[in-house]
């Protein structure tokens, strides 16, 4: 018996498809990486309170998307999707092979959006990470194009301390890093990227 050699190309677990957001009609790029599906764009729904547009640029919503504090945020996705858990990112970024690595699998690749160096960004799972910065409590905004940082649904409440779970890409690392912020950090405005439930 011959057994025939398969090559698989490195987007071959990147299913790809679109997703229409039935409350506003905005129409989302989407991935499928392992097990779960992500929206390959960031979360660009308006709500009434609790987000903004980077500069107050609309062409940045359009890029970029909108930026959330930590409370809207998880009430932002639409039908059917959600906020992601630390549990959920990790999952995301152990298949992706680890945290030194994995941010550089899902930038967009190139410097049309991120600051040189762009550092390891080949995109290969179609994710399409923007550096969307972020709005802080002064209503100051920073880091458009050298970081992008999403939220975590993730809160810990613990004896001493109260931690707020986000997400980190930079231009300068190939990493996908978690960090975590104290109470005040919930009125920071990042980016979204909804996940679809099981």
């Amino acid at each position: 018996m011959i057994l025939a050699t398969v090559c698989i190309s490195t987007e071959a677990y990147a299913q790809t498809g679109t997703f229409t957001d039935p409350r506003d009609g905005q129409v989302y790029k989407t991935v499928k990486i392992g097990t779960q599906t992500w929206m390959a764009e960031n979360l660009n729904y308006k709500n009434s309170f609790g987000s903004w547009v980077y500069k107050k640029d609309p062409a940045n919503a359009d890029v970029y998307g909108r930026l959330y504090d930590w409370e809207t945020a998880n009430q932002a996705c639409p039908p059917g999707w959600h906020l992601p858990c630390d549990k959920e990112w990790f999952i995301l970024r152990d298949f992706l092979g680890g945290k030194t690595i994995a941010g550089g699998k899902l930038k967009e690749a190139g410097t049309a959006h991120w600051k040189k160096p762009n550092k390891g960004a080949t995109n290969e799972t179609g994710f399409s990470a923007l550096p969307g910065g972020l709005r802080n409590q002064n209503n100051g905004f920073h880091y458009m194009g050298n970081h992008g940082q999403w939220w975590s649904s993730t809160f810990r409440e613990e004896l001493w301390e109260v931690g707020i779970s986000y997400m980190d890409m930079s231009a300068k690392s190939s990493k996908l890093l978690q960090y975590t912020g104290g109470a005040p950090f919930k009125k920071v405005g990042l980016s979204v990227r909804c996940l679809k439930n099981n």
